[in-house]
């Protein structure tokens, strides 16, 4: 049986019921398979975590946290809710964990409510340089609630300069330091980061979505025993549902538990939180810590790759899952980039760059990411051979008819890697 008719079993009901919908379902599964997906923040979850977000907890309403519910009839929900605490608490060594987030913004506004008040300073990596926007940009609910301040890289390195973040954090005296980025490809030094919180008094706050599953598999330094609280999505590198955690010592768990719920949010998505529990024991094998390790000796072989070529990277190279590729000295833009990208079917977003002289929507970089290939058991070798088609694709960004020819070589390629 081949994979998409095996999708078609699976999804008769729907083919029922309707099939349009049924369709596009379909549709997106055959992308997904035939194209390079380099999106940082995408991956595949399995079919394992994929059937428990479709389970009969989607019926389940269950206000409140176990044991204290709101709702009768919550026997399962509340050992279903137990046992995915006690698998993250065992994958990464946390004192407490909240897994009612439904994403990884509510987690985030959710730990900010804990432990500030509105108009509170919050001093956050500045979004042009690789920050998110909800550690406090003007556009989110996050830079309006409350007074945000931002540090930058440094203009020479690129890197994060952490006695000039101690600087700004001495003069704003924050209530939350955070760190934690979407598009930094380095280490952050979460043992510094917690010196200047210390100093300064201010809870110190890990936002860890992109590099979670780095962190699980051992392939990148962990925030956890460093920061007060730690927020997450439970996709990205983790493969698992669209869905968050906060992390958090002891001393802050009731804090967060009130802010998630009822300050936040109110019934939890326990479907959500079935497929996380199948993600975290999932996590806890062998096989995903080599996963883990993998992503990055992908990134840094496809950066090496680039650099060979004549491109430029955003801090000369990569730590962790992603690369932040300078486009400039190839005469284009991260947007042409990526459309002729997706044309030869290569998939990443645009990307500002560190003090970008183009706008947000035609930006400099593009990110590219390693997660899902490697999920499909791309290598080393198979990176070094996507870059050469990303740098055909670029070359060739206005001659469709060889960009074709490249989505065909592509799709072919993608069979040796069948989705799990």
């Amino acid at each position: 049986m081949t994979q998409r008719e095996d999708v078609k079993e699976l999804l008769g009901e729907l083919f029922a019921t309707d099939p349009e919908v049924h369709e596009l379902v379909l549709q997106e599964e055959q992308r997904e398979h035939d194209t390079i997906r380099l999106i940082a923040s995408e991956n595949y979850a399995s079919r394992a975590v994929m059937a428990a977000t479709g389970s009969i907890f989607t019926n389940k309403y269950c206000e409140g946290y176990a044991g204290k519910r709101y709702y009768l009839g919550q026997e399962f929900t509340d050992k279903l809710e137990r046992l995915t605490i006690a698998r993250a608490k065992e994958l990464y060594g946390a004192e407490h964990v909240n897994v009612q987030p439904y994403s990884g913004s509510p987690a985030n506004f959710a730990a900010y409510l804990a432990v500030a008040k509105p108009g509170d300073r919050i001093l956050g990596l500045d979004l042009p340089h690789g920050g998110h926007l909800t550690h406090g940009w003007k556009v989110s609910f996050t830079g309006q609630i409350f007074e945000a301040a931002h540090y930058k890289l440094d203009a020479q390195t690129e890197l994060l300069d952490y006695d000039k973040i101690r600087e700004l954090a001495l003069k704003h005296r924050p209530r939350i330091l955070i760190a934690g980025h979407s598009a930094y490809p380095r280490h952050m030094d979460f043992e510094a980061f917690a010196s200047i919180a210390r100093e300064v008094e201010a809870i110190f706050l890990t936002d860890m979505a992109h590099i979670s599953g780095l962190v699980a598999g051992g392939a990148h330094p962990s925030p956890i025993p460093h920061s007060d609280i730690v927020t997450t999505t439970t996709h990205k590198s983790l493969r698992g549902p669209r869905s968050g955690m906060i992390l958090c010592k002891q001393d802050h768990a009731k804090a967060i538990d009130r802010a998630v719920f009822p300050g936040m949010q109110g019934g939890p998505h326990m479907h959500a939180i079935a497929a996380l529990a199948v993600a975290l024991k999932e996590a806890l094998t062998p096989d995903f810590k080599d996963y883990a390790h993998q992503i990055v000796r992908n990134a840094k072989a496809m950066g090496e790759a680039f650099l060979e070529r004549g491109y430029r990277l955003v801090t000369g190279g990569t730590d962790n899952h992603l690369l932040l590729v300078d486009m400039t000295p190839k005469g284009t833009g991260g947007k042409a980039a990526s459309i002729a990208m997706e044309k030869a079917g290569i998939i990443c977003n645009p990307n500002t760059i560190p003090y970008d002289t183009r706008t947000p929507f035609d930006p400099s970089g593009i990110r590219i990411g390693t997660p899902a290939i490697t999920t499909r058991g791309m290598d080393e070798q198979a990176c070094a051979q996507i870059v050469a088609w990303i740098d055909e694709a670029i070359t060739h960004a206005e001659d469709d008819t060889r960009l074709e020819g490249i989505a065909a070589t592509v799709r072919e390629f993608c069979q040796r890697y069948p989705v799990p």
